[in-house]
């Protein structure tokens, strides 16, 4: 475990724990509304983060954002399949096929102090590697019945300390834990 970085997970989940269809969808998630009084701490968390590290399906599928949500912000995206990023997207990400501990050496020989880890195979493979040192979970009041997971296999337990949970008036509940080590 790194000392140096702090990897950090902001994420929604549906009711029965899923980030997105089992096709990688979001329709179930409501479209926030960026003129809108509540970000649910989005852009403070977004102020705090060096940089983002994702898997290739949650690149894929924020390709298809518009507008761009991390502009200003480095993104890397984890994958061994991908021969390179997308024409459009050179400007905005950036490809890692190295190991976990070959990006965490990379970051820390750069001064990255906080990163963002987006996409349930990226978060679990961080987790399973003993890295990850808070989660930030926004619970939506949806059930979809199937899809991707969060949460996945694990070799052993990980305790967490829950830090506090905030309920909104449209039934989001959001709560944050650090990860015991």
């Amino acid at each position: 475990m790194t000392e140096s970085i702090q990897f950090s997970v902001f994420i929604a989940t549906s009711l029965d724990g899923f980030i997105a269809r089992t096709d990688g969808s979001l329709d179930w998630l409501p479209v926030p509304d960026a003129d809108g009084p509540e970000d649910y701490g989005y852009h403070a968390f977004m102020d705090s983060v060096d940089c983002l590290v994702m898997g290739r399906k949650s690149f894929e599928t924020v390709q298809g954002f518009t507008p761009w949500p991390y502009e200003g912000k480095r993104v890397i995206v984890l994958s061994r399949t991908m021969d390179g990023i997308p024409t459009g997207f050179e400007d905005r990400a950036e490809l890692f096929k190295g190991t976990t501990e070959s990006l965490v050496a990379q970051l820390e020989s750069e001064g990255v102090r906080r990163v963002y880890l987006d996409g349930g195979e990226t978060i679990q493979s961080f987790l399973r590697a003993g890295l990850v040192s808070d989660i930030l979970i926004t619970t939506i009041p949806v059930l979809i019945g199937q899809g991707r997971p969060l949460f996945g296999p694990l070799a052993n337990d990980i305790a967490l300390e829950h830090l506090r949970t905030t309920s909104y008036p449209n039934g989001f509940v959001q709560s944050v834990y650090s990860v015991e080590r």
